[in-house]
């Protein structure tokens, strides 16, 4: 949440009354008062380090809206302890803290953040199967994820790599024109949301995915509609999220067809913010939703934390 505010206050879409520094500050306490999410389930070790379930996400957060050495080294010593963590996906496991590190080099340039993406980098890549997928263990469930969060997409993504296209095409459904992807490999499950399906699949591999299977995945995003409101407007998978495969599809092609749809799903997911009561969370609430609204107004197609801080 304070993440999209500074960032929506930067663009010049928004003011908050919040000091953000303070709410972070309260958010790190609170945090190591009481750290956990989803303590009713088994979550990978360690637990602590995790850029999105844990305490990374927060100090990189309260170090971008106010640097401070101590946060810094905080930052980095979870960095490196994340190397062994058994989850390789970038809510919990070593993709995670290598944005991290990538990150806090880009912004300090100092050397031991370059360092730590190294090592970070090679443990991701040495836990990479032979058929270009990751076994990911979550939640006591094994299995080769293809998607965003818990997949292969998104650890190609953050890795700056753009060799997953015979690995899509293998295991793309197409059908009438349209394209879908299961949510791991055997899985007959297909959804259509960011998180599992062809939108998340479109948005992280749109560079490289071949272009027939581009706008098919973003065709069948289309066919399938904004969410309903069970699944809500959010980025994770709601329409917002849904409609980012329209930006990327924009982004690759400059066919403003994928522009207005991008469009037309942020007004939707607007209203549908403004009907069911909305989270307070930037990839299931309201906030995130903002950010893709004003992504589509400026016709940006860098997705939010995977592909940029700004």
């Amino acid at each position: 949440m304070v993440h999209a505010l500074d960032v929506l206050r930067r663009r010049g879409h928004a003011e908050t009354t919040l000091d953000l520094p303070a709410v972070m500050l309260r958010a790190l306490e609170s945090w190591r008062e009481k750290p956990g999410v989803l303590t009713v389930i088994p979550c990978p070790e360690p637990t602590r380090p995790a850029l999105f379930m844990g305490e990374s996400g927060i100090l990189l957060v309260l170090w971008r809206l106010e640097p401070a050495d101590a946060i810094a080294d905080d930052l980095h010593a979870l960095v490196l302890e994340n190397l062994s963590n058994s989850a390789n996906d970038v809510m919990w496991g070593t993709p995670g803290t290598l944005l991290v590190a990538q990150l806090m080099h880009d912004w300090t340039g100092e050397e031991r953040w370059a360092d730590a993406a190294r090592r970070t980098e090679a443990a991701l890549l040495d836990a990479r199967g032979r058929d270009g997928l990751w076994e990911n263990e979550l939640h006591d469930h094994r299995y080769r994820g293809l998607g965003p969060f818990h997949g292969a997409a998104g650890n190609v993504l953050v890795l700056g790599l753009e060799d997953l296209g015979e690995v899509l095409r293998d295991t793309a459904v197409v059908e009438d024109g349209l394209a879908n992807w299961p949510t791991a490999l055997g899985d007959d499950d297909l959804l259509a949301q960011w998180c599992a399906g062809a939108p998340g699949i479109v948005t992280c591999a749109a560079s490289y995915l071949d272009e027939d299977l581009l706008l098919a995945g973003a065709e069948l995003a289309w066919k399938a509609g904004p969410s309903g409101d069970e699944k809500g407007s959010s980025l994770c998978h709601g329409t917002a999220g849904s409609g980012w495969a329209f930006l990327k599809a924009f982004e690759r092609t400059q066919d403003e067809l994928w522009l207005e749809r991008a469009r037309r799903f942020a007004v939707h997911a607007l209203e549908q913010t403004r009907r069911v009561p909305s989270r307070y969370s930037l990839w299931t609430g309201g906030i995130g939703v903002a950010l893709f609204a004003a992504d589509c107004m400026e016709a940006c197609a860098a997705y939010p934390v995977l592909e940029t801080w700004e």
